[in-house]
């Protein structure tokens, strides 16, 4: 959680010189408690962290409903103004909601620097990691779907005009024309992203009649990682949120009995509607697999609520009933945190027989506790998936089975 910092002694601490220095807001209301409200700021500063910014300060605010024309009251917005105006590092502040063109406007010209909610924040996130020409379309199809509905408010200028009922005149026209020219754009990436698609298929079919097995979880979950370690392969994986936009796929062969992992880009929570429609496309390989491993970081406070995240996505894309093992991953970093360092080792062994009893309870799916940095439970996850692996080809491709 962020604190106030003295930026001076941060720069001394080792933060670039370039960094940009941000505020965090979230607010309280019916359907956020405060709690759930931290939780999301927590995750808000590292979404910042991994575009490029340092959270400084937060701040909450309780109310019925978000204000209409600056989204939180006005003695906060004040608030908020005269530390911006103590501290010229800062440059932006965040908001953990979606903003309109309009309040975004409202906010910029009351407090004097740059204004971003988390759509937009996660959006240029996704600018910044995409590698491939689809991940590229799907981010820009995004940002446009993203921009369309918030045009209006962002127009400062019409504000000037002051004309009729509707501000008619020709800047009415121009707005216009800019809509036209992005449902335009919008209209061209879809018909791109059909084509790309159209080869990505004619890509997974000339794969061969192998069981496809997909790594899939919430974001920074070590899904990279896990996969680096099962397929021996170098895919880059960092302690970032998304890390991985790209789909990789590789081809292994656990005692004779090939198979393709492919790891996708992982979910997060209050991840914007559009986005998920822009990257359904690279979840086509989820869609396709035949077995899920659904990799959760036990050590996370709520790898619980993010189990559920994931699962109302994989719902979503109708994959959730797919045959499932969840990989409970960071196992050692769950002991350090919750364990009194002279507990036996009969006491430990007993304690996790009870969490992956709880945690099946839960999901109703077989589950495994590993740490893909230590290696441990690593056997027994490939025991495990080679004997779902098995089990696919079996039905799958009966004749092939015959083989092992």
């Amino acid at each position: 959680m962020a604190n106030e910092w003295n930026i001076g002694e941060q720069r001394k601490k080792g933060i670039k010189q370039e960094a940009e220095f941000a505020l965090l807001v979230g607010v309280i209301h019916k359907s956020q408690t405060e709690e759930l409200v931290e939780e999301y700021l927590d995750e808000l500063e590292f979404l910042a962290l991994t575009a490029g910014a340092v959270a400084v300060k937060r701040y909450t605010q309780k109310l019925v409903a978000p204000d209409s024309r600056t989204y939180i009251g006005k003695g906060k917005l004040e608030e908020i103004a005269e530390y911006i105006e103590r501290h010229e590092e800062i440059s932006m502040v965040i908001f953990d909601d979606d903003l309109t063109g309009k309040q975004t406007n409202a906010l910029e010209e009351a407090l004097k620097v740059k204004i971003i909610d988390r759509s937009s924040l996660i959006l240029d996130i996704f600018a910044t990691r995409a590698q491939t020409a689809q991940a590229k379309t799907q981010v820009e199809l995004a940002q446009m779907q993203y921009l369309l509905p918030r045009l209006r408010g962002l127009w400062t200028h019409l504000e000037r005009q002051r004309g009729g009922i509707g501000m008619r005149g020709p800047g009415e026209k121009e707005i216009e024309t800019d809509r036209r020219i992005i449902r335009d754009k919008i209209a061209l990436l879809k018909e791109k992203l059909k084509v790309i698609d159209r080869q990505a298929t004619t890509q997974r079919k000339n794969r061969g009649e192998l069981i496809r097995v997909s790594l899939v979880g919430y974001t920074n979950v070590g899904k990279s990682t896990l996969m680096n370690l099962l397929s021996k392969s170098e895919v880059f994986a960092e302690n970032k949120l998304f890390a991985t936009l790209d789909t990789t796929v590789r081809k292994v062969a656990w005692e004779g009995v090939p198979f393709l992992l492919s790891d996708t880009v992982g979910f997060i929570r209050k991840l914007p509607h559009h986005l998920i429609e822009s990257f359904k496309s690279t979840l086509d390989e989820v869609l396709e697999s035949d077995i899920l491993l659904h990799v959760v970081d036990i050590s996370h406070p709520q790898h619980e609520d993010q189990i559920r995240t994931v699962n109302n996505t994989l719902d979503e894309l109708k994959a959730l009933q797919k045959p499932t093992l969840f990989v409970f991953n960071k196992i050692d970093r769950y002991r350090e945190l919750h364990y009194d360092p002279f507990l036996e080792e009969d006491a430990k062994e007993e304690i996790e027989v009870g969490i992956r009893g709880n945690l099946k309870h839960l999901f109703t799916h077989d589950n495994v506790l590993i740490s893909a940095m230590s290696k441990e439970g690593v056997d027994e996850l490939r025991t495990k998936v080679l004997k779902m692996v098995k089990e696919q080809y079996h039905i799958r491709y009966p004749y092939q089975s015959r083989q092992w």
